[in-house]
């Protein structure tokens, strides 16, 4: 099944909030946002008409992206790219934005994030997820509205308030139990986004930069900051790292995280927004 897009959207006018899903097809890859063909469902009535189209405008934003990023697309041009088909100057320019921040990116984690040592060629997808899910909030944000969410397959950035006065929380699963929540982190001030990367759902299919092997030492690791497309790529970083690139995270200015080891045990960097005394 492929990744799963809810925006959330609190209009000026009002304090209720809206949300729109979008559900990407089946044979997307789940680092994508969306695929061509999805629908949008507005599940509350009160969204203006400006509102509604913010909404498909931010929806669209993820549907190019997934056009242009796709690696289980044959045509699209990173596929083609990874194929040596096309060079990097002849693909369009949001690829080669994408792989200059991949390689900020890399440089942050301590190259334990490396789009570069994966099987068949550069492979931005760890990163370009949380990247296309700023860039559809940032449709949201442009046409006026008051505060909005957009998830990405459980990957979150915000803006403004759910509610006035109120902040956004965001609840992060338990690795070992489907049903139970291991922390709530509050998205506020510079918090705007959390990734979660993890082993629970998807197997062994973060692989260690330097061994080429799956990552096994972390069950999962979530990352808070100001970016998600960051803190998407630094979450992959630390699985691949088995939280040995905890202490680099925590270096990072604007940016905490936490990391389960394959036994449960926690381990959370300073000022991790989250409630962990409350959540077991």
């Amino acid at each position: 099944m492929g990744t799963v897009v809810s925006l959330a959207i609190r209009e000026a006018t009002t304090a209720a909030v809206t949300t729109i899903e979008t559900r990407a097809a089946p044979d997307t890859t789940a680092e994508a946002c969306a695929a061509a063909d999805t629908t949008a469902e507005a599940r509350a009535a009160a969204a203006t008409t400006e509102a509604r189209a913010a909404a498909d405008r931010a929806i669209a934003v993820l549907h190019h992206v997934d056009r242009v990023f796709s690696t289980w697309k044959p045509d699209s041009p990173v596929s083609r790219m990874r194929r040596g088909e096309i060079t990097l100057t002849d693909a369009p320019p949001e690829v080669g934005l994408v792989i200059e921040l991949c390689r900020r990116a890399r440089r942050a984690s301590g190259g334990w994030f490396d789009p570069w040592a994966l099987p068949g060629g550069v492979d931005p997808t760890g990163l370009v997820k949380g990247w296309a899910a700023e860039l559809a909030l940032a449709e949201l944000r442009k046409a006026g509205v008051a505060g909005a969410m957009i998830n990405a397959g459980g990957d979150i950035a915000v803006f403004g308030e759910p509610e006035p006065g109120g902040r956004w929380r965001v609840g992060i699963r338990h690795p070992l139990a489907a049903d139970r929540l291991l922390t709530v982190v509050t998205l506020s001030g510079h918090d705007r986004a959390v990734a979660t990367s993890g082993s629970y759902e998807r197997g062994l299919h973060v692989l260690d930069p330097g061994a080429g092997e799956p990552a096994s030492a972390l069950l999962a690791a979530t990352v808070v900051g100001p970016d998600l497309a960051f803190a998407d790529a630094l979450a992959t970083g630390l699985l691949a790292s088995g939280g040995r690139a905890l202490a680099r995270v925590a270096g990072l200015r604007g940016y905490s995280a936490l990391v389960v080891g394959a036994g449960g045990e926690v381990r959370a960097t300073l000022g991790f927004p989250a409630e962990l005394e409350r959540a077991a």
